[in-house]
Protein backbone atom coordinates (compact mmCIF):
# COMPACT_ATOMS: atom_id res chain seq x y z
CA UNK A 1 0.00 0.00 0.00
CA UNK A 2 2.94 2.49 0.44
CA UNK A 3 4.39 4.53 3.55
CA UNK A 4 2.99 8.18 4.68
CA UNK A 5 5.74 10.83 4.85
CA UNK A 6 5.89 9.80 8.51
CA UNK A 7 7.31 6.57 7.26
CA UNK A 8 4.37 4.27 8.67
CA UNK A 9 2.56 2.00 6.28
CA UNK A 10 -0.63 3.79 5.11
CA UNK A 11 -4.08 2.07 5.74
CA UNK A 12 -5.53 2.56 2.06
CA UNK A 13 -3.55 3.09 -1.46
CA UNK A 14 -3.42 6.79 -2.14
CA UNK A 15 -5.97 6.89 -4.69
CA UNK A 16 -8.62 5.32 -2.24
CA UNK A 17 -7.64 7.50 0.45
CA UNK A 18 -8.63 10.95 -2.50
CA UNK A 19 -12.04 9.07 -3.68
CA UNK A 20 -12.69 9.35 0.63
CA UNK A 21 -11.47 12.65 0.75
CA UNK A 22 -13.43 13.78 -1.98
CA UNK A 23 -16.60 12.04 -0.85
CA UNK A 24 -15.99 13.71 2.19
CA UNK A 25 -15.47 17.34 1.00
CA UNK A 26 -18.78 16.72 -0.98
CA UNK A 27 -20.51 15.97 2.13
CA UNK A 28 -19.19 19.16 4.32
CA UNK A 29 -20.85 21.12 1.00
CA UNK A 30 -23.97 19.53 1.23
CA UNK A 31 -24.10 20.47 5.02
CA UNK A 32 -25.40 24.45 4.01
CA UNK A 33 -28.35 23.16 2.27
CA UNK A 34 -29.43 19.74 3.54
CA UNK A 35 -28.07 19.32 7.06
CA UNK A 36 -29.65 16.00 7.60
CA UNK A 37 -28.84 14.60 4.57
CA UNK A 38 -25.36 15.05 4.83
CA UNK A 39 -25.18 14.20 8.93
CA UNK A 40 -26.49 10.82 7.08
CA UNK A 41 -24.15 10.55 4.05
CA UNK A 42 -21.42 11.28 6.83
CA UNK A 43 -22.76 8.17 8.94
CA UNK A 44 -22.72 6.06 5.52
CA UNK A 45 -19.12 7.05 4.67
CA UNK A 46 -17.61 6.08 7.79
CA UNK A 47 -19.48 2.79 7.98
CA UNK A 48 -17.87 2.25 4.59
CA UNK A 49 -14.40 3.57 5.74
CA UNK A 50 -15.12 1.11 8.69
CA UNK A 51 -16.17 -2.01 6.96
CA UNK A 52 -12.99 -1.44 4.02
CA UNK A 53 -11.04 -1.18 7.13
CA UNK A 54 -12.06 -4.49 9.12
CA UNK A 55 -11.70 -5.89 5.76
CA UNK A 56 -8.27 -5.36 5.34
CA UNK A 57 -6.93 -5.78 8.56
CA UNK A 58 -8.84 -9.33 8.07
CA UNK A 59 -6.62 -9.89 5.31
CA UNK A 60 -3.14 -8.86 6.61
CA UNK A 61 -4.44 -11.04 10.01
CA UNK A 62 -5.03 -13.84 7.70
CA UNK A 63 -1.96 -13.40 5.67
CA UNK A 64 0.04 -13.30 8.87
CA UNK A 65 -1.10 -17.03 9.70
CA UNK A 66 -0.40 -18.56 6.61
CA UNK A 67 1.61 -21.87 6.88
CA UNK A 68 2.43 -21.28 10.63
CA UNK A 69 0.38 -24.38 11.25
CA UNK A 70 2.66 -27.35 9.70
CA UNK A 71 5.14 -29.45 11.46
CA UNK A 72 7.82 -28.36 9.20
CA UNK A 73 7.43 -23.92 10.86
CA UNK A 74 10.44 -23.66 11.98
CA UNK A 75 11.20 -21.70 15.43
CA UNK A 76 12.92 -18.67 12.86
CA UNK A 77 9.58 -19.23 10.87
CA UNK A 78 8.04 -18.46 14.55
CA UNK A 79 10.11 -15.70 15.11
CA UNK A 80 9.44 -13.90 12.30
CA UNK A 81 5.52 -13.98 12.74
CA UNK A 82 5.83 -12.69 15.89
CA UNK A 83 7.39 -10.01 14.87
CA UNK A 84 5.17 -9.21 11.71
CA UNK A 85 2.23 -10.00 14.47
CA UNK A 86 4.03 -7.15 16.72
CA UNK A 87 4.33 -4.78 13.78
CA UNK A 88 0.53 -5.59 12.69
CA UNK A 89 -0.53 -5.28 16.66
CA UNK A 90 1.09 -1.57 17.17
CA UNK A 91 -0.76 -0.22 13.69
CA UNK A 92 -3.81 -1.08 15.30
CA UNK A 93 -3.45 -0.02 18.47
CA UNK A 94 -1.93 3.74 16.74
CA UNK A 95 -5.69 4.40 14.77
Amino acid sequence: MGDDASGRERLFPQQRAQEYGSRWDAVKGAFVDEPRQAVRQADALVGEVLDELERLFREQRSGLEHGLDTDDTSTEDLRLALRRYRSFFDRLLSL
